[in-house]
């Protein structure tokens, strides 16, 4: 690969003291992050389209409860499928042309439930092709955001794809409220994949991917775009060219993940967070909405607390940014975990007594149980997670810890949203949510044990906590995967 020559004379040292630099435009990257991410708002849409559809299904085309479990979980049975190849494929097709591609299945999916929705092996099978989507999704659009995006705001675009999956959750509430039809409802649902496919045919394709391909013209072109005209692209285009070289020379092996502390440890970490991000029950949830307020009995209709419920989630997912960086990571893990094994606690003790003895002067705890579930899991264990396994692995392993890390998210995710429905039949609704409640309160105290604190720390000070050296050392990147390598003759 030919490293482009600097067009700018001393332009590095200006790009470091801000000297006579034009600051690049925000705008443009902001118009690049919400289009892009209009994927995810997308995938949020069939994420709670569950919680209207399935009261309907169940009138109308008399599906079972396992049936009804099958076309929830099939979501993220498909996601699980689709997340393992993303990274290959962005390789490949390029971020922008696998995004285009990606977007279709969703589109199909909404087709085939608008006019086949009574036969059930069809919703199946559009489930889990939107669910493939969904998981492809899940790796690639973040990935574009993080390379379209300048350093001084990567990390507020960087939360534009949960609050984009938050906002499709939310209207798909408001729409399910509002239209019965499931064939009226589907088909409304289906026009916004093609608004995403329409706009974002304007947006250039990631620098990095054109780059990585040695089309330095057009990699100069697309961050002249998100930059601005008046901004020098060139010392960017230079550091891209060296991260994509280092990339290179540093291929991850196998043995790296086996024999190095470091990375066992971020995995250890990583893992338990996914698992327990999952196993909080929030899909369930989300999911089943609509039955859980049906079953709690209360004043407020069942898709109006839905519709609550969701706002409430997209408010809070808003203001989890502003928190991240200044409470840290670990005080809002352990306080998101702590509040969300009381709310659920609470909620399990509710449906339990419930089925003895009906209590109307109790009938808002649900509403204000899941209220606060929701705000503290978006606060907290909601992103959080997928920020730690950016900020916890040393170069060289992120890539293939990152995948992993996904995969193990949606497998957990197919068992709780699958299983949900059999835990209820065989325990009760108030058995099963306090069994969320109790894995919560364990993963309070293994966060409180095992993460440690990445707010303000480069990957070397990560490392040395992660190894248990208490004073950080003043260690490059290089030193960890020497210290990687170094174990690995050992074993």
């Amino acid at each position: 690969m030919t490293r482009p020559v600097l067009l700018t004379e001393n332009s590095r040292s200006g790009l470091m003291t801000g000297v006579g630099v034009e600051p690049p435009k925000n705008l443009p990257q902001f118009v690049g992050a919400f289009v892009s991410t209009f994927s995810a708002l997308c995938l949020g849409m069939v994420f709670s389209w569950t919680s209207s559809a399935l009261p309907v299904m169940e009138r109308e085309v008399g599906i079972s409860e396992t049936q009804g479990a099958w076309i929830g979980s099939f979501v993220t049975l498909g996601a699980f499928v689709g997340a393992i190849p993303a990274g290959s494929l962005s390789k490949i097709l390029g971020r922008k042309r696998l995004l285009q591609i990606l977007i279709l299945p969703l589109f199909l999916s909404w087709i085939i439930i608008a006019y086949f929705y009574h036969i059930v092996e069809l919703i199946y099978f559009a489930r889990f092709i939107a669910g493939l989507s969904g998981g492809a999704l899940s790796v690639v659009v973040p990935m574009y955001v993080s390379e379209i995006a300048h350093i001084s705001v990567r990390g507020t675009l960087g939360t534009f794809f949960q609050a984009q999956i938050t906002i499709g959750i939310l209207l798909q509430y408001l729409l399910g409220g509002l239209i019965m039809d499931l064939t009226t409802l589907s088909l409304i649902t289906a026009v916004l994949p093609i608004v995403f496919l329409l706009t974002f045919v304007f947006i250039p394709e990631s620098p990095v991917y054109l780059a990585s391909k040695n089309k330095m013209v057009a990699a100069n072109k697309s961050l002249r775009w998100f930059r601005g005209e008046d901004y020098d692209v060139e010392d960017e285009l230079v550091k891209i060219i060296d991260d994509l070289e280092e990339a290179k020379r540093n291929k991850t092996k196998f043995s790296d993940f086996i024999h190095c502390k470091v990375t066992v440890k971020g995995l250890i970490v990583c893992f338990g967070l996914m698992i327990l991000q999952q196993l909080s029950g929030v899909n369930a949830v989300l999911f089943y909405a609509n039955k859980i307020f049906t079953q709690s009995g209360g004043s407020m209709s069942p898709e109006t607390s839905s519709i609550l419920v969701g706002t409430v989630q997209v408010i809070a997912t808003l203001t989890s940014t502003l928190l991240v960086d200044r409470a840290g990571r670990k005080i809002l893990l352990i306080a998101s975990d702590f509040v969300m094994c009381i709310s659920l606690a609470s909620l399990g003790c509710y449906f339990y007594f419930s089925e003895l003895q009906k209590s109307p002067v109790l009938a808002f705890l649900p509403l204000v149980s899941i209220a606060l579930f929701i705000v503290f899991f978006s606060i907290g264990l909601g992103p959080i997670p997928w920020l730690i396994m950016a900020e916890i692995f040393p170069p060289k392993v992120r890539g293939m810890a990152s995948s992993l890390s996904a995969s193990l998210n949606w497998l957990i995710a197919f068992v709780v949203t699958n299983q949900f429905a059999n835990i209820v039949s065989c325990f009760g609704i108030g058995v099963a949510f306090m069994i969320f409640s109790a894995i919560c309160g364990c993963g309070t105290i293994f966060i409180s044990c095992l993460l440690p604190e990445t707010k303000g720390k480069s990957i070397e000070e990560v490392g040395d906590m992660l190894l248990g050296i208490k004073k950080p050392q003043t260690l490059s990147i290089n030193d960890i995967d020497i210290k990687c390598d170094k174990m690995t003759t050992l074993v």
